[in-house]
This record gives structure tokens, C-alpha cells and sequence, in this order.
């Protein structure tokens, strides 16, 4: 949709660089952080393998905020809030580094992730309101190319900083990009409202409350100082909040995310294969980074650069993603692909100290690999048979479902490390806690297959999504 109000070419010019560095920040807070969670531990006088609450507290936040995003735009106005949203990403970032225990620490990312969450959406909405449709998918191209970035040396980054400065200097890079950014949107960030919807708020905190007590139930299982009472307690809370919304959902008129979206099967299918296969790939890299450090001696910058062939399978193969699934069509390319990235992620059980460096770098570019592919397809037919009029809030739901499944990765991960390590676990018997965890993440991962097999490829053939339109 082009512009209501008249711009200058160079604001034309500089705004889509502006949204990619607000989109390379939170991309890469998201893979740098990982590495660093041994030192966090024992500068934090925590036990390394219950450190998740830091990597959850991030996630769950932008899962729960982004479907607020839209409405503060429209409400407050594009600048206001993107300004805003980069003052607190900022903010949380230096109370992150001056953090002294494991409580502030998580508190300090929710604040964190607070901005995170409305930096992209806000960003991506601008774009999308000032420039022509022949234009769109062109800008957002190179809005996307710093979240390939991101993750490539996000991991190598923080190992470096850990190995060689301080655990802190992960959050304090984010201050200079910050308070640059924050300027450079005062200056070429339109302040952009719209039509002041009504906003569902009674169905936005029983669908919170859902994710929010959902989440802290399967941490909870990880973390020996919750009882299993209190853990029952709280998913069964979560369980009944999600129940109301959906309740709630169905008789209003404007609710958060309609049921109606859940009458197109390829819709459904979608989002629950991404909850289930998402379990795995959102667990790895809280994983890898710490299995290699506790378990088979790395240091942190040798296991940051580990990493890399992760996020380099993953920018290899997207090219073929298209031509592949145009050739097996989607119920075959996602229930193949899905077995393998299940056998792939539980592979990694073999791992132990006489493993081969080449061959360990070889297993994770494939996962990164399979895993590019999985995410392109599962977008891709999520979304492919909505109607239009059900295409943005489809969208909304499934970012939000990312960012949930990822939390509930690393939750289920944590829950699995910590269920298979016995008090005061060290050496071989720490090794075998990981390698029950890779097997048990992996087969969370494959009973997304079974999903898969429910879908019919002549229910999505006719409309082409581009992957810059998925975000991922």
C-alpha cells in the first residue's frame, strides 16, 4: 500500500536498513546468548544444566507480545512505539550485564524481550504501508538477509566474548547499536497510525495466562526445587485458560486469533506440526552449545564456532526448498523431511569424546539443512489456504507459535536433562543425561510426521507464498 503522506527518496532509502538492524539485533541476541550459559552459571553460583529460564524468559515474552504489536502501532503510532521498543531492548540489555543473580538476570530479559518483540512486527508493518506491492517483497528481502546473519555468527560472537572478555559484553554490544538506532528512527521512521481497532483483552490474558503457566509447568519438571504437585498444578491451569479462550474466542466478534481459523485443515495441520517439530529444532541450540562445554570439554569459542554449520546448511539449501517441494509436494516433503530431522536430531545421542570433529560439523549442517527446509514448508502451508481475510491474523498466530514452540523446546529439553541427571551428575554420567535427551528430543520431534500425513497437497496447490513474506 503506498504512503498517505509524501516521503523523501532518502528516507525511502535508509528505513528498510533501519528495520534490518532492529531485525539483525533480535536474530542475533537469539543464537549469541546460548554459548555463553556456562560461564552465566558459575559467575551466577548456578548449576549450568538449570540455566533455561534465562533462554525461556526471551522467548516467551515475544511470543506473548507480538500480538500486541499491531494495536500499539495503530494506537500510539509507528515511531512512537518502534523508538520505544528499541529503548527497552536497549535498557534490558544493560540490566541483563549488571545482573547479579539468576532472578534478576530473567527479569532483566523479560525487559529484554519486551522490545524484541515489538522491533520487527512495527518495522515490517511501516514497510508494508509505505511501499507498493511491486516493491514489497524486493525491500523485505533485504530486510530479511541480516536474519540469515544473525545466526551465523551469533554463537561464534558470544563465545569469543566469554572466552575472552566477560559473559556481560554479550548484552553491552547491544547498547552502541542501540542508542544509534533509536536516533537514526527519530529521524527517518514515519509516525504511521491506523484505524484504532478494538483490542481483545480479556481473550490476550487468558491466552497469555495459557502460555505463561503452560511454559512455567514444563520448565518447572527441569528445576528440582518444583514440586511435581505444583507442576501438575500449573499445566492443568494452563491447559483451562487456553480452554476459556477458545470459549471466549468463539462468541466475540473481534477476538484475538478466530477459531475460524482452525476450519482450513492445511491451517491446522500447520500450526501443530510447528509446535511439535519445533520442540526439537528449538531445543538445539540450547543443547549443543552445552554439551559440548560440560560434557566434552570445548571452550567456549571452540563450541561458538561449532555452530557455524548450522546456520550455513541452513542458508545452503534455501534455494532448493521451493523446487523441492514443488517436486514431492508438501504431505511428502514434510513428512520425509520431519522423519529425518528426528533421526538427525537423535543421531547427536552418539555423540562422545572420541567423535570426529568433521564428522560433528557434518551432522549439524545437515540438521541445519533439514531444519531451513522444514521451517520454509511448514510456513509455507500454514498459511497458503487461509482467505484473505483471515491471512493477518493467521500470520500472527503462527509467529506467535514459533516463538511458543521454541520456548517449549528448550523447556522440554531442560525438563528431559534434568529428569535423566541424577544429583550431582559430573563426567560420563552428565554425557549419558545429554545423550537420553538428544534421543527423547528427537522423537518429540518425528510424531510431528504423523500430522504431516493428514494433509492433501490438491488443498494447497494454486497460491505462492515468498519466503520474505514468512520471515523465515
Amino acid at each position: 500500500m503506498p504512503s498517505p503522506v509524501p516521503l523523501d527518496d532518502r528516507t525511502l532509502r535508509v528505513l528498510p536498513w533501519l528495520v534490518a538492524v532492529a531485525f539483525f539485533m533480535q536474530t542475533l541476541d537469539g543464537t549469541i546468548l546460548n554459548t555463553a550459559l556456562p560461564a552465566m552459571a558459575r559467575d551466577l553460583a548456578q548449576d549450568p544444566l538449570r540455566m533455561q529460564g534465562v533462554v525461556i524468559a526471551y522467548m516467551l515474552t515475544v511470543a506473548l507480545l507480538i500480538p500486541v504489536s499491531g494495536w500499539l502501532a495503530d494506537r500510539f503510532g509507528t515511531r512512537r512505539v518502534f523508538v520505544s521498543a528499541i529503548v527497552l531492548f536497549s535498557l534490558g540489555s544493560l540490566l541483563c550485564a549488571l545482573s547479579q543473580s539468576l532472578a534478576q538476570l530473567v527479569a532483566s530479559r523479560v525487559v529484554q524481550g519486551a522490545g524484541g518483540a515489538l522491533m520487527l512486527p512495527v518495522g515490517r508493518l511501516a514497510i508494508l504501508r509505505l511501499y507498493p506491492r511491486s516493491d514489497f517483497v524486493r525491500v523485505m528481502t533485504l530486510v530479511a538477509l541480516p536474519g540469515l546473519i544473525g545466526p551465523l555468527i551469533g554463537p561464534t560472537l558470544g563465545g569469543w566474548l566469554v572466552q575472552y572478555a566477560s559473559w556481560h559484553w554479550i548484552f553491552l554490544v547491544n547498547l552502541p547499536v542501540g542508542v544509534l538506532g533509536a536516533l537514526a528512527a527519530l529521524r527517518f521512521m514515519p509516525e504511521l497510525t491506523g484505524e484504532r481497532m478494538r483490542f481483545d483483552g480479556v481473550g490476550f490474558v487468558f491466552f497469555g495466562a495459557a502460555m505463561v503457566l503452560i511454559t512455567i509447568a514444563l520448565e518447572g519438571l527441569g528445576s528440582v526445587q518444583m514440586p511435581h504437585a505444583r507442576v501438575m498444578l500449573l499445566l492443568f491451569g494452563g491447559i483451562a485458560c487456553l480452554a476459556v479462550y477458545w470459549l471466549h474466542a468463539a462468541r466475540v466478534r473481534q477476538p484475538l486469533f478466530s477459531p475460524a481459523l482452525f476450519h482450513t485443515r492445511s491451517f491446522s495441520v500447520g500450526i501443530l506440526g510447528n509446535v511439535f517439530a519445533r520442540l526439537g529444532s528449538g531445543a538445539l541450540p540450547f543443547l549443543v552449545p552445552l554439551v559440548l562445554q560440560l560434557a566434552l570439554g570445548y571452550s567456549p569459542a571452540q563450541a561458538g564456532m561449532t555452530m557455524i554449520p548450522l546456520a550455513l546448511g541452513a542458508m545452503a539449501i534455501k534455494p532448493l526448498a521451493k523446487p523441492l517441494i514443488d517436486r514431492f509436494g508438501y504431505r511428502n516433503t514434510l513428512t520425509g523431511n520431519t522423519l529425518l530431522l528426528g533421526a538427525l536430531i537423535a543421531s547427536l545421542a552418539l555423540l562422545d569424546a572420541t567423535t570426529p570433529l568433521p564428522l560433528l560439523l557434518l551432522q549439524l549442517a545437515l540438521i541445519g539443512m533439514v531444519n531451513s527446509l522444514q521451517f520454509s514448508a511448514m510456513n509455507t502451508v500454514t498459511l497458503i489456504g487461509l482467505r484473505d481475510e483471515h491471512a493477518s491474523s493467521g500470520n500472527s498466530l503462527l509467529a506467535v507459535v514459533v516463538q511458543l514452540s521454541m520456548s517449549l523446546g528448550v523447556a522440554t529439553a531442560a525438563a528431559l536433562l534434568g529428569g535423566f541427571s541424577p544429583p550431582g551428575a559430573e563426567g560420563e554420567a552428565v554425557l549419558r543425561a545429554f545423550q537420553l535427551t538428544f534421543l527423547g528430543v528427537g522423537g518429540l520431534a518425528t510424531l510431528a510426521a504423523v500430522l504431516f500425513l493428514q494433509l492433501d497437497d490438491r488443498e494447497v496447490v494454486g497460491r505462492d507464498l515468498k519466503s520474505e513474506e514468512l520471515g523465515e
